[in-house]
């Protein structure tokens, strides 16, 4: 197993208070191979970096989705190797999406603390824009204060971080938009081969289907648009393509 270590400068103690969790936590998944052996530095003192600590969030993000360890073993076994913290963080964003819909209505002081930075009003106009956030109406403005917000848990984190991103609001709708419309062919394509599995429309033997394929489906998708999009910035950057043709 190979991950990207970047900076390996926590401790077991601070690794474990970074991701949330316990240092025997810690120490169990290593134990169990789903979270990669320390670099070991000075005096024999085991040191990890972002990518443990983007691991680990993953790990407890499919733990969270009702995985079994075992489950867990063999979805990161799947994952294609060398990935660095932001890949796997990327991933995480893609099972926490497995998740029902979660909008909720917060106060901006908890914006900001789920959000973990401080928010411009043009940083809430833009995750505004982006469908992050909902405008309250003048009823629900009135229970909840002025200064409170509708959130879509689940794109919260990946709106926070594309604001840091050097594009331009109408670029990210843009490619809001193609994301969004290919993903809805994807679901229709996909829902027609269901269909045709299930032919007698058995909600029950649908819904098992569709837990069964959706993490890999999810999986395939995402390896296949990494791959692709890493294809047409060589092709763009007039590198080799990775079978060595120019």
């Amino acid at each position: 197993m190979t991950i990207e270590t970047e900076d390996p400068a926590l401790t077991v103690d601070e690794l474990a208070a970074r991701a949330g969790v316990t240092v025997r936590t810690v120490r169990f998944y290593g134990t169990k191979g789903l979270l990669p052996p320390p670099v070991i530095g000075p005096r024999r003192v085991g040191h990890y970096g972002a990518g443990h600590l983007a691991r680990l969030a993953l790990i407890e993000e499919l733990r969270r989705q009702g995985l079994t360890l075992a489950a867990i073993e063999r979805y990161l076994d799947r994952l294609p190797p060398g990935l660095d913290a932001h890949d796997l963080a990327v991933h995480r964003a893609v099972v926490a999406s497995w998740a029902p819909d979660a909008v909720e209505t917060v106060p901006r002081a908890e914006l900001q603390r789920r959000a973990g930075r401080a928010l411009s009003e043009e940083d809430v106009d833009r995750l505004a824009a982006m469908g992050v956030l909902g405008v309250l109406d003048a009823d629900a403005g009135e229970r909840h204060g002025e200064d409170a917000y509708r959130v879509d848990a689940g794109l919260l984190r990946l709106g926070v971080r594309l604001l840091d991103m050097p594009l331009s609001p109408e670029a990210i709708l843009a490619a809001r938009t193609v994301l969004l419309d290919h993903a809805r062919a994807a679901a229709h394509e996909l829902s027609r081969l269901l269909r045709e599995e299930v032919p007698e429309r058995d909600a029950r033997a649908v819904r098992s289907l569709s837990a069964h394929m959706q993490p890999l489906v999810v999986q395939a998708l995402l390896t296949a648009f990494q791959r692709s999009l890493t294809e047409e910035l060589r092709e763009w950057l007039g590198e080799p393509s990775a079978d060595g043709s120019p």
